[in-house]
């Protein structure tokens, strides 16, 4: 599928490594950036305990592409994730369905690839449209300094589709992580007294109803 793609120059706020696709892309653009090679695995691979997916750059901050879903049901109600920091196990927040991109595989078939292990759903690569959005986020987890390039994608769902978690397709680290799964209203969530990932996603999800209009939006750098 085939987007047009509002961008701005990078910037302050916008960093320089993270290049929009216009099209979906495919295998040969998943090679991590040059900046994001992992200078620990000349000493027996990653020093870390994220995944391989994550490499970390000369700056010493671990990088990963990743791949997001935005899951609405016919309710116009959003599943998201309730999570923690092993540092901080008394901080959580929502976020949205999603993770790292695997090498070789593309940032839809990897946004399909996580709603099925995350949540149980399983979606076909048509039933997704986007990316809708897309973003670069600076945070602190699991005791490292990590920055993520986010393309988030949109599907809509039966609410019967997911009814309790199942954590069986979980990693050791989700399994750690994770708290809870739910569906919630935009009207609910805009109103969460913690915090909740991207930023303002009560209004983002709600500027893509009742239709995305196939327009993708780059949010910029988060540093969250």
């Amino acid at each position: 599928m085939t987007s047009d793609v509002s961008t701005r120059a990078a910037g302050d706020d916008e960093p320089a490594a993270f290049v929009v696709p216009a099209d979906p892309p495919g295998p040969a653009d998943h090679a991590a950036p040059a900046a994001a090679v992992d200078v620990d695995a000349g000493r027996g691979g990653p020093v870390h305990a994220l995944g391989p997916e994550w490499t970390r750059g000369a700056d010493g901050l671990l990088f990963r592409r990743a791949a997001r879903v935005i899951l609405l049901d016919e309710d116009d109600r959003v599943l998201l994730i309730r999570g923690h920091d092993a540092d901080q196990p008394e901080r959580s927040w929502w976020f949205t369905i999603g993770g790292g991109i695997d090498a070789g595989e593309s940032a839809l078939d990897a946004a399909v690839r996580e709603v099925r292990e995350e949540s149980g759903i399983v979606l076909a690569t048509d039933d997704v449209s986007g990316p809708v959005f897309t973003r670069s986020a600076i945070f602190d987890f699991y005791f490292e300094h990590c920055r993520q390039d986010e393309e988030i994608f949109l599907a809509r769902v039966p609410s019967s589709s997911f009814v309790v978690e199942d954590r069986s397709g979980w990693t050791a680290l989700e399994q750690d992580v994770i708290d809870e799964l739910r569906w919630w209203t935009l009207a609910d969530l805009a109103a969460v007294d913690i915090e909740v990932f991207p930023e303002g996603l009560a209004a983002l999800v709600a500027s893509l109803l009742p239709v995305w209009d196939g327009t993708t939006r780059h949010l910029g750098l988060a540093r969250e």
